[in-house]
């Protein structure tokens, strides 16, 4: 660029040839500056306070493997200890000060065998600690160990069924534990650290050990809840990315915690809502192939390109999303003030201000108010973009914005001529949020299986908040009966089955 008035050519067409040389340049320059003022404004709205976690992170990387290796191993007598494996922590005794609620078990006043009187030998003491919302007690089981005093046969009561066999804790502390780590995103160590407090000794190994247990016990009830969310007539798909340790290596790869959620509350009250989870090492699209195999109906989902073998395939609809490209415009107008972007907004509400009118009613409703009300500002919406991309430059956020909401209006469409879809994919987006928020304060799979341990543990947390129930209560009562009740009537256990049954 020329320095000084002076330098300037007096050839008029020079001069012209220069000016349209650095209006170029300017225009090139305010670009750059666009792009870099949207990419500062999204980094300003995401970026964290930074600070030491080395320590922590350890913890959290300790943490999740031992979670993998409770998970993947059965359990083992405390007294067995394979050739070259560290012996698990030794117990120690549950404190004094904890209340003790004792429970007998007789084993009867007759021998069975010959009808003579029995005589008491002794005691069998099991102590398991329990967590009653708030506070902890001892559960004192006694079984009196008895002889016949005719044929000296020896007599006692059966030990209950437990969620861990041979373990100490209740199903009340197991869900707590459960519900702490993956509900209020509260690592295993910090658990322990609280325990301490109350004067527990709960070592975080203990703890791990008893989630990836937990996890397994629990998985059958979790295949029920996908089962009920694939015989939906349409689905919500999201995925988030978590981070998975490379065996050897020392370092972290990208895995992916898939959702799949089933929400037909805004127009039928029938069906409970759900949320089923899967975990794979990457984000190939062989993935969703494999999670959705005995799926057939509407998918509402983002433009995961992954998907596309699906809907090719003709048993799998698409569905897009509206949230998704209200958020681009936002972007674009939080960084820029821009007018346009402005307006998409405006537009966009119009059509959710028609999905609240709509909402609650059955589909056939929902369908004839959203072809008189809503059609007509979402064509007016499909045409007014085009016309405003022609008048912006193509390398603009806000140009990308346009092409983006261009292409994804297309496959929104169908919305508007069916009663049982919906405009967005928020169900699954809320779905999602709870691990988003959860996995700063978790922070790895440890492995393959401790990423399924997760997935398992979601589902049926996010399951039971959805139908508005404690997830606490319901996993307490489930763990207490899940170890005695028969696979084939897994369904009893579901968590809307348990409101009706509190009901």
């Amino acid at each position: 660029m020329l320095d000084d008035a002076k330098d300037l050519p007096n050839d008029p067409a020079v001069l012209k040839g220069l000016v349209t040389s650095l209006a170029s340049e300017l225009k090139s320059r305010d670009i750059l500056i666009e792009k870099l003022k949207h990419q500062l404004a999204g980094l300003r709205r995401h970026q964290f306070g930074s600070r030491s976690e080395s320590l922590d992170q350890l913890e959290l990387m300790l943490e999740e493997e031992e979670i993998a290796r409770a998970a993947e191993a059965p359990a083992r007598k405390d007294t067995e200890s394979p050739a070259g494996e560290k012996r698990r922590p030794k117990r120690r005794p549950l404190p004094d000060h904890l209340p003790r609620n004792e429970t007998v078990l007789a084993a009867g006043e007759v021998c069975v065998s010959c009808g003579g009187a029995l005589k008491r030998l002794g005691d069998d003491v099991t102590e398991e600690l329990e967590y009653v919302p708030g506070r902890f007690v001892v559960n004192r089981i006694v079984r009196p160990r008895t002889a016949c005093a005719c044929c000296e046969r020896f007599h006692q009561a059966a030990l209950p069924s437990r969620p861990i066999e041979r373990g100490r804790p209740g199903p009340g502390l197991l869900a707590h534990v459960l519900v702490s780590k993956y509900a209020d995103h509260l690592p295993l160590y910090r658990q322990s650290r609280i325990f301490e407090r109350e004067g527990i000794d709960l070592d975080r190994s203990t703890l791990a050990g008893w989630v990836g247990q937990s996890a397994a016990l629990l998985e059958p009830l979790a295949d029920a809840i996908g089962r009920h969310v694939l015989a939906g007539q349409a689905i919500f798909a999201d995925d988030t990315p978590v981070k998975l340790l490379s065996p050897g290596a020392g370092k972290t790869k990208t895995a992916r915690l898939w959702v799949y959620a089933r929400d037909e509350g805004p127009w039928d009250d029938e069906a409970p809502p759900a949320a089923w989870y899967r975990f794979s090492t990457d984000r190939k699209a062989k993935r969703t192939k494999e999670h959705l195999a005995d799926y057939k109906g509407w998918m509402h989902a983002d433009g995961y390109a992954g998907f596309e073998e699906l809907y090719r395939s003709g048993r799998v609809r698409e569905v897009a999303c509206m949230a998704h490209i209200r958020r681009k415009f936002v972007d674009v107008h939080k960084s820029q003030g821009s007018a346009i972007a402005d307006e998409a907004i405006r537009r966009i509400a119009d059509l959710y201000a028609v999905e609240k009118e709509a909402r609650g009613r059955p589909p056939d409703e929902r369908a004839c108010i959203r072809q008189t009300k809503a059609r007509p500002i979402f064509d007016d919406l499909e045409a007014w973009l085009p016309a405003r991309l022609r008048k912006i430059s193509g390398k603009t956020p806000l140009a990308a914005a346009i092409r983006y909401a261009i292409t994804r209006l297309k496959r929104l469409r169908p919305y508007l001529d069916n009663g049982t879809l919906e405009i967005d994919n928020n169900a699954a987006e809320r779905a999602i949020r709870g691990v988003a928020v959860g996995r700063k304060n978790w922070l790895f799979a440890g492995s393959q299986r401790g990423g399924r341990s997760a997935a398992i543990t979601y589902t049926l947390i996010e399951t039971a908040r959805l139908n508005d129930i404690d997830p606490q209560a319901w996993l307490t009562d489930t763990l207490a009966r899940i170890a005695d009740h028969k696979i084939n009537r897994i369904d009893e256990l579901l968590p809307w089955r348990y409101a009706q049954t509190r009901a």
